[in-house]
């Protein structure tokens, strides 16, 4: 991106990428349904994208953005096709591929369809949240990786790949059936919940957060949600995200180090992000049926809606996880119900349900199940035990925050043991 446009940027409120962004997908459906080929397209697309910000900064917005973009990717691929002299016939091909005429801007919204390829089911996850970002999200490689945490050649090389499993599957440019549909878009909630999830607490680096990408998440789901209103599922990840972002400025010190939800200065919480998520998860609880993602916002929406750490209704925390637990069991669900039974009944039953659990490598094996260990036994009153895990956990987390943090409260534990 040109510094140019930064700049423009830094006085518009960053207009320009904005709206860049929430083009990119529709130019990006426009040229499929037109030419085909989703590598070429794309490509086609991200010099468009290019040409954009170098021009518009100069020469101003064109009248109609999108056919604008529409316009000069579809003269990019045209351009591309007729460079291509490695099979034979193409100047042929080429007067049935490009008219004369420029290529019509659609009215139909072909976000869905495009989420639903980049999450086709030949793709691995990684390859998915890659193609997602940049295909339906617009970003760029470098910012993908930057969101990521991986080098720009990975990215490259991930998006790559996508393109080229996508093209030898077969798969064309339409909605699938509704059986086949129904599958996809939960694909697709889950690609836009790894994305919010490594955004919202990073799992590596020194950073507690990747703000945006988390950003870019809940954009993303808000996208998804216009395009599939009924689906109580999309409004339960939605409201989730919106719940768990309301907390966002709460959770770190001005130093970066990370700060539990039970010491957050709740005044510092979004109260708009609270208000739109609860009211969300609300009406969807009463319209849908219950899935996963609603009961997690549902848990979110307890939290935020205790005005102080002690009014948290932890008896409803606890339900809604043994809920659940039955739909959607996980090593993070188990040890965050385990959390929620100590807090509701005391850390003696807890820590009986958390040595039952310990049968499960998944569980475990997560450096978490040693912090949860350290937190009961911090309530219960056996601070040296506690130091221990709480030591054990810092050593086996890659998050610089995290480490601290856990550290921490292992020197809090031997402080509390040394003053009994």
């Amino acid at each position: 991106m040109s510094d140019r446009l930064r700049d423009m940027g830094d006085h518009a409120g960053f207009a320009w990428q904005r709206r860049l962004r929430e083009l990119a997908p529709q130019v990006l459906g426009a040229l499929l349904r037109h030419h085909g080929g989703f590598d070429a397209c794309e490509d086609a697309l991200q010099e468009a994208l290019l040409a954009a910000t170098t021009q518009w900064p100069v020469q101003g917005v064109p009248a109609d953005p999108k056919a604008w973009l529409i316009t000069v990717a579809s003269r990019r691929f045209v351009d591309r096709y007729r460079s291509d002299t490695a099979r034979a016939g193409r100047e042929r091909a080429l007067a049935v591929l490009a008219p004369a005429d420029p290529v019509a801007v659609p009215q139909a919204d072909d976000t869905l369809t495009l989420f639903l390829l980049c999450c086709h089911p030949a793709l691995t996850p990684p390859s998915q949240v890659a193609l997602t970002l940049r295909a339906v999200g617009g970003l760029t490689t470098a910012e993908i990786a930057r969101g990521l945490l991986v080098s720009e050649a990975t990215v490259a090389q991930r998006i790559s790949r996508a393109k080229q499993r996508v093209r030898a599957s077969g798969a064309r440019f339409e909605l699938p059936g509704a059986a086949d549909r129904a599958a996809r878009v939960r694909s697709v909630t889950e690609v836009l919940y790894l994305i919010f999830t490594e955004g919202s607490t990073a799992s590596s680096g020194p950073t507690v957060d990747r703000a945006e990408l988390s950003a870019e998440a809940i954009r993303l789901t808000r996208r998804l949600h216009a395009q599939v209103p009924d689906d109580g599922e999309i409004a339960g990840l939605l409201a989730l995200m919106l719940l768990t972002e309301a907390r966002g400025a709460a959770r770190t010190t001005p130093s970066g180090d990370l700060v539990p939800l039970s010491e957050q200065d709740r005044g510092r919480w979004d109260t708009a992000a609270i208000a739109e998520g609860t009211a969300l998860i609300t009406h969807t609880l009463r319209t849908a049926p219950i899935g996963p993602y609603q009961l997690q916002a549902a848990i979110a929406a307890v939290h935020d809606e205790a005005g102080r750490p002690e009014d948290t209704d932890w008896g409803q925390i606890l339900v809604l996880y043994d809920l659940l637990d039955r739909l959607a069991p996980g090593p993070m669900v188990t040890l965050n119900r385990v959390v929620a039974l100590g807090m509701a009944r005391g850390p003696a039953v807890a820590l009986e349900e958390l040595q039952a659990a310990r049968a499960e490598a998944a569980v475990a094996g997560h450096y978490r199940f040693d912090a949860v260990h350290g937190y009961l036994l911090d309530l219960a009153g056996e601070h040296a035990a506690a130091r221990a895990c709480y030591a054990r956990a810092a050593g086996r987390t890659l998050s610089l925050p995290e480490q601290r943090y856990l550290r921490s409260r292992a020197t809090d534990a031997r402080t509390a043991g040394e003053n009994r």
